[in-house]
C-alpha cells in the first residue's frame, strides 16, 4: 500500500508538472482531506496495477477501480431503486456509479461516511453522467483501460493529462 501512495504522489507531481503547475506540499487534514496548495487543488487514487492523479484550479476528485464483480448486495449499498432505474444493473453501470459518487466525495471533502447523499442524478452517455450532492450538480467524465475505471470530477477547468 505504501509503494501504491508513493506512485500516486509521483503521479501527482508528473500531473503538475504537465499542467504547468508548480508541485506544491500534497498535505492533508486531519480527515485526510487533501489541503489546496497556491490556489491549486488535487486529487490521487490508486490500485495494485495503477495510479491515478489530477490537480485543477477548482475542487476536483478522481477514483479508480479495477472492474470485476463482487458482492450482488453491494448493489444496493451503492445506489437506490431510483438511481438504478437509470440504467441497466450491472456491474459496469455499478462501478460507474460506486467511482463517481467517490469521485464527487472526494472534491467536496465529505468522504465515504456521505455515500447515500451523494445521487445519481442523470446519464448523459456510457461515459458521463451527474452526481447531485449538497444541492449540486457535480459533471463526472469516465475513463476506462483495461478492466479499470477512472471517474473525474470538478467544479471548473481541469489542469491533468492522462498518461
Amino acid at each position: 500500500m505504501e509503494a501504491q501512495r508513493r506512485r500516486a504522489r509521483e503521479a501527482l507531481v508528473q500531473s503538475c508538472l504537465a499542467s504547468g503547475v508548480p508541485a506544491g506540499p500534497f498535505a492533508k487534514d486531519t480527515r485526510n482531506v487533501p489541503l489546496p496548495f497556491g490556489g491549486t487543488y488535487w486529487s490521487i487514487s490508486h490500485k495494485p496495477q495503477y495510479v491515478a492523479a489530477v490537480v485543477s484550479s477548482s475542487p476536483v476528485g478522481i477514483d479508480l477501480e479495477e472492474v470485476t464483480p463482487r458482492k450482488r448486495r453491494l448493489f444496493g449499498y451503492i445506489a437506490e431503486d431510483s438511481e438504478w432505474a437509470l440504467a441497466e444493473q450491472n456491474w459496469d453501470t455499478f462501478f460507474r456509479f460506486w467511482t463517481a459518487k467517490e469521485a464527487v466525495l472526494k472534491a467536496t471533502g465529505a468522504g465515504l461516511k456521505d455515500l447515500k447523499k451523494a445521487r445519481i442524478q442523470t446519464i448523459l452517455d456510457g461515459d458521463r453522467l451527474i452526481v447531485q450532492y449538497a444541492e449540486h450538480p457535480w459533471p463526472v467524465q469516465h475513463y476506462r483501460f483495461g478492466n479499470h475505471l477512472v471517474s473525474l470530477t470538478h467544479s471548473g477547468e481541469i489542469q491533468w493529462t492522462l498518461a
